[in-house]
């Protein structure tokens, strides 16, 4: 470990900079076999803080590296890292970075030579003979880079998940939209009683009552007290069939992953008659 005591500040959330380097550092440890070594090393980059993980572990073949930060590639990345998960730890990574205006990128020799990860966040600039301040604490439920277009709609996610749940939460909260998440069709109702949301975003493959089995409930509890929920899709089911099954079942739009965090902001903004320039997704 190498760390730079003298970097000076970067004007970020620290609960979610301290998330980027545990997802980093839990990455290295699970690919690197026992006797391997994974090192971080922290230090100013021009104007900028780098923060770099290394391993010495199983490595990332050549043509998964531009993939790596990618929604929903365990199916792909799980050929040269066999893990359990759908590999969300770094997408979750390079979107906290890039709403801190940083950048994050992999490197990788080849199969079972290790991989690099670095990070790079902007300095918080200090005037010259003035007292350094603080680091700022900017929590992510204030959006930093695109604007609030979901500004105060309650958004509900159903993931079974962990990972998943939380990328959709970071994303919509950064777009303004308030965000309860459940794990289950079950946590899911509980959630619709309780906290009334205004859209219901949900996987299909849920365990024990999927997620068709969810909005068909949901639609007939809806008819009966005569109020409804928008509700979006959002699965590998990716097949024309799928998509039909999903409208028909009750959901208004089914959108594939893997999926970009403007594409899901986009899709809801859609749904709701929101849109205000958000990039297009096909239904």
């Amino acid at each position: 470990m190498n760390l730079d005591p003298y970097l000076g500040p970067v004007s970020a959330d620290p609960d979610r900079l301290q998330q980027v380097v545990w997802n980093l550092l839990t990455n290295a440890i699970k690919f690197t076999p026992s006797g391997g070594r994974v090192d971080i090393r922290l230090e100013r980059a021009d104007s900028m803080a780098r923060i770099t993980v290394s391993d010495t572990g199983k490595g990332i073949r050549s043509d998964l590296l531009p993939f790596v930060f990618d929604r929903f590639r365990q199916e792909e990345t799980s050929i040269g890292r066999r893990h359990g998960g759908l590999g969300l730890g770094l997408a979750i990574v390079r979107h906290i970075v890039e709403l801190h205006g940083g950048v994050a990128r992999a490197e990788s020799p080849g199969e079972n030579r290790g991989a690099t990860f670095t990070v790079d966040l902007p300095l918080t600039a200090a005037r010259v003979g003035a007292v350094e301040p603080e680091p700022a604490r900017r929590p992510l439920d204030r959006e930093i880079v695109r604007p609030a277009v979901l500004k105060g709609l309650r958004v509900l996610v159903v993931d079974d998940e962990a990972d998943a749940r939380e990328l959709m939460r970071i994303v919509l909260r950064s777009s303004g939209a308030e965000v309860m998440s459940a794990a289950s069709a079950e946590e899911a109702f509980e959630q619709v009683e309780q906290w009334h949301p205004d859209i219901l975003v949900s996987d299909i493959g849920l365990p024990d009552v999927d997620g068709y089995a969810l909005i068909q409930k949901l639609r007939t509890l809806e008819a009966e007290r005569g109020w409804s929920i928008p509700a979006l899709a959002v699965t590998a089911y990716a097949r024309a069939e799928d998509r039909t099954r999903a409208l028909s079942s009750g959901f208004q739009m089914h959108v594939a992953k893997p999926l970009e965090p403007a594409d899901l902001v986009a899709a809801i903004t859609r749904l709701l008659g929101k849109d205000r320039g958000a990039a297009t997704v096909g239904t």
